[in-house]
């Protein structure tokens, strides 16, 4: 577990995905969110059609990020789809 990061999927994607977290092993150091992305969107087509959908929203360590961001260990990572209402 020291290698991993722990991912959070909220709302749908979880439902979709059939996984509300999980931890996650990080084979090289750097890896970027964009880069984690690609290898969850491995997965098969769901995980490829959610993750890769521009309005999917991430945060690492519980603020938003971008997919340039650097990920290390021990970090948390959350995907979530956007927030709608008014």
């Amino acid at each position: 577990m020291n290698n991993d990061i722990q991912i959070f999927y909220f709302a749908n994607l979880a439902d979709k995905l059939n996984c509300e977290n999980e931890f996650f092993p990080l084979d090289s150091t750097p890896t970027t969110l964009a880069q984690l992305k690609e290898q969850l969107s491995e997965r098969g087509t769901v995980w490829h059609e959610l993750l890769g959908e521009a309005s999917t929203r991430c945060a690492v360590n519980q603020a938003i990020a971008t997919e340039d961001a650097i990920l290390k260990r021990g970090d948390e990572v959350a995907f979530f789809p956007p927030v709608t209402g008014g």
